[in-house]
């Protein structure tokens, strides 16, 4: 990209927003949120199948009463929180049959036969929500929220608000089962606390699987009872004071199911094998085929140790952490990751070439398909369904019922059904949040094997709608966690300061989980871009209410002529709701002091690259600016 003008940038916003307190932050987002009023239906996102807004509205007071049958009692218990913490009102619930009046919610599943689905009823009298089952209710509690005012998702208390609803009627179901998000905990520790606020994100946009990726080269951040060196040696890396790491313990997981699940969140683990997992080595040296002492690295790194899978111990300990492990979680599916597996060391071990023998392999390959097969099998019988990236399909044969996470071409979903499989696109080329967003100074960088690509790409992603009996159950957004800015590797980053990593994860996210969120979510044919950037705008103000760190997008251009003296007349689009862009028209970075350009206002400039412009969220959280080529 070329610029016109090549001066110092800016102070990151995301450098300006570490260097706050959050109290401070979440009181300027308070501010922001003066004059606030509700919101219109077409606001709802990810966009419903069906939505009318009627004339009039509802109004929640400290009186409202929440009805429920008492099988959706977890998710009035938590609308009931929710609202107290915005509204200061601890109101009322009755567990029982749901009544006519105030906010209702019912189990119906004649008159909702989808599968988390839901409908959604707004009347100057009450709010009706039936849904087919507890995770249609809570989506429908979330569309209700998003009729609110944006700060209704404050964690602090809003005085002078007026709480009205518009009147709405929303009918809707999701055209894809699988709507996932996976953070990588095994490279980065992230403490649990920000589990739950990826949660809490999730369940907002209706996204609902956390694929947890716990194994990895750099940490094993799991508690397994009968192997404790896996998570006394291998969760942590450097020595003494340059130590880093940590784990969950078996609670802490159960925790975070149970969170989870009242959200509608299906919590899935990934024990990452035969590669990726130096870590498990580390710990136990007899795993890998050459029992050499290794250590768990400080630098990201693909290791050619892997499993021996050629010793029965070996494949002993993958059916005790598989144990235990679906003991702790729940889920239909159980993730093996099985990706970029380095061959050497089978090739010269002695073992894995007399299991090649024994079973009739002519391919060193073909030894992980025997793998997945056996582990497929051994998991199966407990009603898991094993998932894996790409490569579980593509090496050997499979002999059993599997999904395929495609994380290269979406178009392989013809391969996935030729196998007979099935498969969940999180493309690298549209869905890998570790990739940065522009080329322009000042952007946080992370990966960079691919161009960058932001929210728009994202929302491209080609996916079909899920029919009874397809292959593509949906879509997945991956945060990897190797490294976030060029240069430095995470694993740098000493947590007990400041915790920047996680302020990463929320900036380089969002907004691209919103798009990833409607494109799973909302129907192919009626999915349009420029109808998501009118909805995200209207909720990035609830992403600051929520206290996420997001990355406020340039403003878009929304018109542009050149006049007959060579000059040019450009309108400019607003991404946020409540926002304000600022502009200069002589090739230099704006501020958030520099003039005002209003929506549709007709900026003229003697050069097409003059124009310099950005979103303006409060005077420290700002966009990087619009630069054109």
């Amino acid at each position: 990209m070329e610029l016109a003008h090549t001066p110092k940038p800016p102070l990151h916003p995301l450098t300006h927003t570490m260097k706050k307190s959050f109290l401070a932050a979440l009181l300027m987002a308070a501010a922001s949120f003066s004059g606030a009023k509700a919101q219109s239906a077409a606001h709802i996102l990810p966009l419903p199948q069906n939505i009318t807004q009627q004339q009039g509205h509802y109004s929640l007071t400290q009186r409202t009463v929440v009805s429920c049958h008492p099988t959706l009692q977890p998710q009035a218990e938590w609308l009931i929180d929710r609202l107290g913490q915005s509204t200061g009102w601890d109101l009322t619930l009755r567990a029982d049959a749901p009544r006519k009046g105030g906010i209702s919610l019912r189990i119906d599943t004649v008159a909702v036969t989808a599968a988390e689905g839901y409908r959604l009823t707004v009347t100057p009298k009450g709010v009706d929500i039936t849904a087919h089952d507890a995770a249609g209710a809570f989506y429908g509690l979330q569309s209700f929220l998003q009729l609110l005012p944006a700060q209704v998702m404050s964690p602090m208390r809003q005085k002078g608000t007026a709480w009205d609803v518009p009147c709405t009627t929303v009918i809707d179901a999701p055209a894809h089962p699988y709507r996932g998000y996976m953070l990588d905990v095994g490279r980065r520790y992230y403490d649990l606390s920000f589990l739950k606020k990826c949660v809490d994100w999730m369940s907002t946009y209706k996204l609902n699987k956390l694929q947890l990726h716990l194994i990895d080269d750099s940490g094993w951040r799991l508690e397994i009872k009968k192997y404790p060196r896996l998570t006394s040696v291998g969760a942590w890396a450097g020595k003494d004071e340059k130590r880093i790491g940590g784990y969950y313990t078996q609670e802490d997981m159960r925790e975070l199911v149970a969170y989870a699940k009242v959200r509608g969140v299906e919590v899935i683990p990934e024990i990452e094998f035969p590669a990726h997992i130096q870590s498990a080595i580390a710990a136990y040296p007899w795993l890998s085929c050459r029992g050499k002492q290794l250590e768990v690295p400080t630098q990201h790194f693909i290791s050619e140790d892997i499993l021996c899978i050629g010793k029965d111990s070996v494949m002993q300990f993958l059916r005790d952490v598989l144990d235990e492990t679906m003991d702790i979680f729940p889920s239909k599916y159980i993730n093996i990751g099985g990706d970029e597996a380095i061959y050497k060391r089978w090739e010269e071990c002695p073992r894995c070439q007399a299991l090649m023998k024994r079973e009739g392999l002519s391919k060193v390959g073909e030894l992980q398909g025997y793998l997945t097969n056996v582990v497929n099998d051994y998991v199966s019988k407990r009603g898991r369904t094993v998932v894996g990236w790409e490569e579980v399909m593509m090496r050997g044969k499979v002999n059993h019922p599997l999904v395929s996470m495609l994380w290269h071409d979406p178009a392989d979903t013809v391969k996935v059904r030729e196998a007979g499989l099935q498969a969940v696109v999180a493309s690298s080329e549209y869905a890998y949040f570790d990739f940065p967003e522009s080329n322009t100074p000042g952007e946080v960088y992370a990966a960079v094997w691919l161009p960058p690509y932001g929210f728009e790409r994202t929302y491209s992603l080609p996916l079909d709608d899920y029919h009874e009996g397809g292959t593509t159950l949906g879509a997945q957004g991956c945060m990897w966690s190797d490294r976030f800015i060029i240069g430095p590797e995470l694993h740098e980053f000493v947590p007990i300061n400041e915790n920047r990593a996680q302020q990463y994860v929320e900036y380089l996210t969002f907004p691209r989980l919103l798009a990833l969120s409607e494109v799973a979510w909302t129907q192919r044919a009626k999915r349009s871009f420029s109808g998501f950037f009118q909805r995200m705008a209207g909720n990035l103000p609830r992403l600051d209410a929520m206290g996420c760190n997001y990355r406020v997008p340039e403003p878009r251009l929304k018109s542009e002529r050149q006049l007959s003296d060579g000059s040019w007349e450009m309108t400019l689009e607003c991404p946020a709701e409540g926002a304000t862009m600022r502009y200069t028209t002589d090739g230099t970075y704006p501020t958030p002091h520099s003039a005002v350009c209003r929506e549709g206002e007709k900026v003229h400039v003697k050069q097409r690259t003059d124009l310099r412009a950005i979103t303006v969220v409060t005077p420290t959280h700002y966009s990087l600016p619009l630069i054109l080529k």
